[in-house]
């Protein structure tokens, strides 16, 4: 615990030696909450209890990491409690100065935020450091994320998207993390224009797209659904292909929609079959869906005949169709000689719980899991923990 009083050599000894002792008290944190089941937070608006509420559409925990940003806060507050609004005061005083930010003191501050009006201070702090560090390297640490996974718990979408697209800051948003998240922040809100604003600043200043920028790209550009979008997610996806960069299934779909939407089921069925692994319940419903707009209502018949599995184990996952995709399908079929094969296989389907009542929108716009980590293989010991003796195997003895 340590008081911080001002900017005098001892108070930057102790703001280093919290620092440092960060990752110490993450680790002893997590292990005893975890021991004991429970991990307490306050309840405070714009504390860490918000972590319940954040939900997120297209970026995986993997990416936004908030979880892990969260607990590093816990361990920041345990280590300076007390001493935050003293520390908030000094950093403002610091900004009237016009004097010098330091690296550990914009981490320590960074950490410290926990409202809205800490990330005004924050923001000005930012704009101060820029200013005197934008031609210098402090290896692979960056602030960009950092300052977006505090915008992402607060809710500061506004934020987020002014500040990554402000060209006097330009080169401190240097990695698509940050991009990424200020994206997804202003999808979940709904603005999607602003979206593709953050996306166009990204792209000019040459910010390379990850897969995840390739996801929030397509799915802007498809609920935005007009002719201006669709140009755009046509443009990205051309420019992705060309230079070889990973464009994930998630985009193909999300591309391959929006060109049903724009009545070019021609290039639906071209993104469509991009997709390597095409045995998804959301690839299944949007390869319906494509096939009934399209007009191949026999072969629509056909999929979805061999996806019946109506006395199936428990254990055996079922594939689902959107009740909206299977009403696409009986639209387009009405009257014609395919009719009755519609209904037939739409009531077999039905009959196998086989429909869901989850729009496919819903379907399409889904959070992915993140990656899986791997579970450690633990290796055979060779000598026993109690006689510190070699272990015998009666078969091996035989």
């Amino acid at each position: 615990m340590f008081a911080a009083c001002g900017f005098c050599s001892s108070c930057s000894t102790d703001i280093n030696m919290a620092l440092r002792g960060l990752d110490i008290c993450v680790r002893f944190l997590m292990r005893d909450t975890l021991r004991k089941g429970i991990l307490h937070i306050s309840p405070r608006t714009g504390c860490l209890g918000c972590q319940v509420g954040a939900k997120r559409h297209l970026l995986s925990d993997d990416v936004v990491k908030l979880q892990n940003f969260q607990q590093r806060k816990l361990a920041v507050a345990y280590q300076v409690s007390g001493a935050k609004e003293v520390y908030f005061e000094n950093v403002n005083q610091k900004l009237k100065k016009n004097e010098l930010i330091l690296t550990d003191e914009l981490k320590l501050l960074l950490h410290l935020c926990q409202s809205a009006d800490d990330m005004v201070t924050a923001k000005s702090a930012i704009y101060r450091y820029h200013e005197e560090n934008r031609h210098v390297s402090f290896g692979d640490f960056k602030f960009g994320p950092l300052f977006m996974r505090l915008c992402y718990e607060l809710g500061l979408e506004d934020m987020a998207a002014t500040t990554v697209t402000d060209k006097s800051l330009k080169g401190f948003f240097s990695d698509s993390t940050s991009f990424n998240i200020a994206i997804d922040m202003l999808f979940m809100k709904e603005y999607y224009d602003s979206a593709l604003t953050v996306m166009a600043e990204m792209r000019n200043q040459g910010v390379t797209f990850s897969k995840d920028t390739y996801t929030l790209a397509c799915a802007t550009c498809y609920k935005l659904n007009t002719p201006k979008s669709y140009r755009v997610c046509l443009v990205l996806l051309e420019e992705g292909q060309l230079k070889g960069h990973m464009i994930p299934r998630h985009a193909y779909c999300f591309a391959s929609a929006l060109a049903v939407k724009q009545k070019d089921t021609g290039k639906a069925r071209i993104f469509y079959s991009q997709i390597l692994n095409p045995d998804s319940r959301l690839c299944m419903n949007l390869n319906v869906w494509i096939l009934a707009v399209e007009g191949s209502i026999k072969d629509a018949i056909g999929t979805l005949n061999t996806s019946i599995l109506p006395n199936s184990p428990v254990f055996v996952r079922r594939p689902e169709f959107s009740h909206e995709v299977l009403e696409v399908l009986q639209n387009q079929s009405e009257g014609g000689p395919w009719s009755g094969q519609v209904e037939k296989v739409v009531s077999r389907l039905q009959n196998a719980g086989q429909v869901t009542p989850q729009g496919f929108d819903d379907i399409l716009c889904y959070t992915p899991k993140g990656k899986r980590k791997p579970v450690a293989i633990s290796e055979n010991r060779m000598t026993s923990r109690r006689m510190l003796r070699p272990l015998r195997s009666t078969l091996l003895s035989e």
